[in-house]
């Protein structure tokens, strides 16, 4: 029975445990976009706290596809050697790191007009976006074939796609932000295909070099969006392009909260791994070392995502594991403390 700091596999990628950190906002980069001494702080003080595989905030992929104007980007050469030092880092302290390549959609707040499947907006508070014509389209699936290239380059253990909490990739999945009446609408087979297109350029680039992962939102809260049915047909089809793991969330088309606890999103979670045959990651308020044990030793997931936990605690895998009786792998420096 695998347990949370057993080793992993995703892909050709080797895993010391079944940890990682969720990609977390944190709107503290320069207009330009590029990531500072706040970030080298922030995502390297998680290597040294235990998990297996830190992501990165959503990182757009062209300038327009930011969520603000101090969201990372990855859509310059510039951008580049600040992500090259963060992953260099991470990498010296045993932690692989990935890098959630995103695009915000009709949830951008940028001086840029905005793009989305159709012309609606979020909510009263979000500009309304442009409808996305076939130029439109075209451009961001050459954004996100150049992002590609940038990550490999600067040494990226896994990329996810993001798909999720109601930025363009989930907006075209979604009924509620498609309404387009040509082949990228009216069916779930239409709203999945500008996504899967986005996927083909991302992983021709990888080439089977690192896995490509994705989030998902399992469940939009509300009656007028996708259905669990439908999450579940557009995982099959990711994983049958090529898609090597399903980080599984919920929520964010919508300005709708549902009502959250610990554990709240895992019955998404284990209905998708049920479907699938790829790797799923389970997240949401599972920062409990034995809740996150009982999902990975139940088969519910196979990695456990945790964001607030190490938001209060950097070093939460070391936590865990002495709340399990294990022994953390903890750097020379900090034996002290474990001793």
């Amino acid at each position: 029975m695998a347990g949370l700091f057993d080793a992993f596999e995703i892909k050709n990628l080797q895993l010391k445990n079944r940890v990682m950190v969720s990609p977390m906002c944190q709107y503290m980069a320069e207009e330009d976009a590029v990531a500072n001494d706040w970030h080298i702080v922030h995502y390297g003080s998680f290597a040294l706290g235990g998990p297996a595989l830190v992501m990165t905030e959503a990182t757009a992929v062209e300038a327009r596809g930011r969520i603000s104007v101090h969201d990372l980007g990855i859509y310059d050469d510039r951008h580049m050697e600040p992500l090259r030092k963060l992953v260099e880092f991470n990498h010296r302290h045993g932690s692989k790191m990935g890098i959630q390549m995103a695009h915000a959609g009709r949830k951008a707040i940028v001086p840029e007009p905005i793009i989305a499947p159709s012309a609606i907006a979020f909510s009263d508070k979000y500009p309304e976006p442009l409808e996305m014509t076939k130029e439109h389209m075209q451009e961001v699936l050459r954004a996100y074939r150049q992002a590609t290239k940038r990550a490999l380059d600067v040494g990226f253990d896994v990329i996810e796609i993001h798909a999720a909490h109601g930025y363009l990739l989930h907006e075209f999945l979604s009924p509620v932000s498609n309404h387009r009446s040509d082949e990228y609408g009216l069916t779930r087979e239409g709203r999945v295909r500008f996504v899967l297109e986005v996927m083909e350029q991302v992983i021709d680039v990888v080439a089977g070099k690192i896995p490509v992962t994705v989030r998902v939102s399992a469940s939009e809260y509300d009656c007028q969006g996708y259905s669990l049915d439908d999450v579940v047909y557009y995982c099959k089809r990711m994983e049958e392009i090529g898609i090597d793991a399903i980080d599984v969330s919920s929520g964010g088309n919508l300005p709708v909260a549902p009502s959250s606890y610990p554990g709240y999103q895992l019955p998404f979670a284990e209905a998708i791994k049920q479907a699938v045959h790829v790797p799923v990651l389970a997240v949401g308020m599972l920062d409990d070392p034995q809740l996150a044990e009982h999902v990975i030793q139940s088969g519910k997931a196979d990695m456990i995502v945790v964001g607030r936990g190490f938001l209060r605690d950097k070093h939460w895998a070391h936590t865990a594991a002495l709340a399990l009786g294990k022994q953390p792998q903890v750097p020379e420096s900090y034996l002290r403390a474990y001793l």
